[in-house]
């Protein structure tokens, strides 16, 4: 398997995980409120920043669990990494573009920061996977 395909993998348990956690802790905090009243900026910043800590400690232990076999990335995995990011980026203009509509249509802050964080995940999330795809199945 190759390091990016790796690094993909990982990136996408971390975002799946860490959106887990940030949706298990808003609903505990909700305590009776509505769910638009609960408090969701302490968890939505820790589990941000929980994920890029994890990515980048994943990264580093991946490269020196892949020292021996090189880390050099070869025409394919650019290319491979160049159509993965662009199928994810596609959640991060939906994001926006719902963010926008909602600050519109003037709702409460909880929605926008939620809809921009879910969109980021689906972004990391589909863009891992059609990194994976296409090691695994070729590109087309």
């Amino acid at each position: 398997m190759a390091f990016e395909e790796k690094r993909a993998w990982a990136l996408a348990i971390i975002a799946i995980a860490g959106y887990a956690v940030y949706v298990v802790l808003v609903l505990n905090g909700m305590a009776g409120r509505p769910l638009a009243e609960a408090p969701y900026v302490g968890a939505l910043l820790w589990t941000i920043l929980g994920g890029i800590v994890a990515g980048i400690v994943s990264g580093i232990w991946l490269g020196i669990a892949a020292r021996d076999d090189g880390l050099q990335a070869d025409e394919r995995d650019q290319e491979i990494g160049r159509f993965g990011d662009h199928i994810g980026q596609s959640f991060i203009a939906i994001g926006g573009v719902s963010a926008m509509a909602l600050a519109m249509l003037e709702a409460p802050y909880f929605w926008i920061a939620n809809v921009l964080y879910l969109c980021f995940v689906l972004s990391a999330v589909l863009g891992s996977l059609a990194k994976i795809a296409f090691y695994r199945q070729g590109m087309p």
